[in-house]
């Protein structure tokens, strides 16, 4: 178990730095925090402006879009939801639009192979009656009992709160890498300072495979999206080739694409009159609002989809990164799993499948202290 009285004398040290402050990183520091660790997030840009700025705030928890080794987890955490927001709002004052109206899943979205849903998913009410504004054509639907949320305001109540319980934040700083004294860790280093530590845990996301001297093999997977105000409401997301996220102050939001493109965040307007056309197709007068916004997101990518998180071959370094497409939703249920790991303590959750290890295991360069 560790121990987090222990302290090196004249110089300033925390127990743990998180690498990365999206809302795994966050949520992880706010966790630590709990159990009273001095933290340090360092972050390369402004916290929380990556992927968890860009993302849409789909809390999917059905099987067929959710790849088996990540189901357990998925689960977990959708239901830890009301609780995490409910934490982030009392300590940081801000609202992160968690609703609770369900998602209208269109048939595009299931494939031949999945199982059926039970009775109990299919339509409430009439699809007229649940969503008026859909078009009369859109073919049948499926009720699936989901939430969303604002990630752009769920990363900054994130970020009030671990402000509020004191943890340390040193923004516009590029970790290089990590330090060691011999096989032990030590701290990290930026490209102007070093920080020291007995912990660090790798949340770089899309940035997590540049810190040295490990191989994280995760890559930006850009998704484009945009958003339309002044047209009709809508009450539940709706998902198939493409989706819709409405959120309570009227935004619609259209997503996403998918596109191996590195780091390049510039939006396409093919790409994005795509989105468009569908979501007019999908809800006629929406032609009637204006588009408000477009951007574009870099999701970390792994090359068998699923996430990396535990330890390293480097006994103090941790890694939680690559969630891809469900780091809002996997938030709650990694910051709990990893810090049960990094206090020593055995999950609730078999990490197993997500060992940062399973892709091989790079040996640690030497890097000075």
């Amino acid at each position: 178990m560790y121990n987090a009285k222990v302290r090196t004398l004249n110089v300033r040290t925390w127990d743990a730095i998180i690498i990365g402050a999206g809302i795994i990183g966050l949520s992880l520091a706010r966790e630590l925090g709990k159990h009273s660790l001095r933290v340090l997030i360092v972050e390369r840009e402004q916290p929380g402006r990556e992927a968890s700025h860009a993302a849409a705030g789909m809390l999917v928890d059905h099987k067929a879009e959710t790849p088996e080794a990540l189901r357990s987890l998925a689960s977990a955490s959708a239901q830890m939801y009301p609780e995490f927001v409910h934490e982030l709002q009392d300590e940081s004052g801000i609202n992160p639009d968690l609703r609770d109206f369900g998602t209208l899943l269109l048939p595009t979205q299931l494939k031949p192979e999945d199982e059926p849903l039970p009775q109990s998913d299919w339509l409430p009410a009439p699809l007229s009656e649940l969503e008026p504004a859909l078009a009369v054509d859109i073919g049948p639907a499926t009720y699936l009992k989901e939430r969303s949320v604002d990630p752009r305001l769920l990363t900054s109540a994130a970020l009030q709160a671990v402000r509020h319980r004191e943890i340390n934040i040193s923004s516009g700083a590029l970790v290089t890498g990590i330090l060691l004294s011999g096989e032990r860790l030590t701290g990290v280093r930026t490209e102007k300072t070093t920080y020291i530590a007995p912990i660090v845990v790798n949340c770089a996301g899309a940035w997590a495979g540049q810190v040295l001297p490990h191989a994280i093999p995760t890559r930006p997977v850009k998704g484009q999206m945009l958003s339309i105000v002044g047209g009709p409401r809508l009450r539940h997301v709706v998902r198939g080739r493409r989706y819709l996220v409405p959120r309570s102050d009227g935004r619609i939001l259209l997503g996403a694409s998918v596109e191996e493109a590195g780091y390049d965040k510039r939006t396409d307007a093919d790409t994005l009159k795509d989105m468009y056309r569908t979501a007019v197709r999908w809800v006629p007068a929406l032609a009637q609002g204006r588009i408000l916004e477009s951007w574009a997101g870099l999701r970390p990518g792994t090359p068998d989809t699923l996430p990396i998180m535990g330890a390293t071959p480097t006994s103090g370094y941790f890694v939680a990164t690559g969630h891809f497409r469900d780091g809002i939703l996997l938030a709650p249920v990694t910051a709990h799993v990893m810090t049960q790991l990094i206090l020593g303590a055995k999950p609730d959750h078999d990490l197993s499948r997500f060992r940062a290890d399973r892709f091989g295991e790079p040996k640690p360069h030497s890097l000075e202290a």
